[in-house]
């Protein structure tokens, strides 16, 4: 599948069943016109983006900063400081930079965006 399509899939599971935490999202583009990654606006003022690559990179990643001054991200960028995870190079950032974890998400993108939504959904409700 296509990025692009990818892309329009998730925004679409998004906005139609996360709808009380979605206020709307948008395919951002890199100056060649292809598809970087996907942007989702809550309504909480915070947003998450989501990236895929080609060659199977990925990131989920909530950007609280200007809300509550977290951030929340699933990657699966082969850091070296995280080699030590047993889901490595899959890991989670709960809530900063430094604050590393096993990441359990799935590795089928329509199921991990469900779970990661699921994630900021009860996070929101909480407060």
């Amino acid at each position: 599948m296509k990025t692009s399509e990818l892309y329009k899939k998730i925004l679409d599971i998004a906005v139609s069943e996360f709808k009380v935490i979605i206020e709307s999202g948008q395919v951002l583009y890199s100056q060649s016109g292809e598809p970087w990654k996907l942007r989702l606006y809550l309504y909480d003022n915070s947003f998450i983006d989501i990236y895929y690559s080609i060659r199977g990179k990925y990131s989920y990643h909530w950007d609280r900063r200007l809300t509550s001054n977290k951030i929340y991200r699933h990657d699966n960028a082969p850091h070296e400081k995280w080699k030590d995870l047993p889901t490595f190079p899959k890991h989670f950032h709960n809530g900063s930079e430094d604050t590393v974890v096993s990441s359990d998400i799935d590795d089928n993108p329509e199921l991990a965006v469900r779970q990661f939504l699921k994630f900021a959904a009860s996070r929101l409700l909480k407060e």
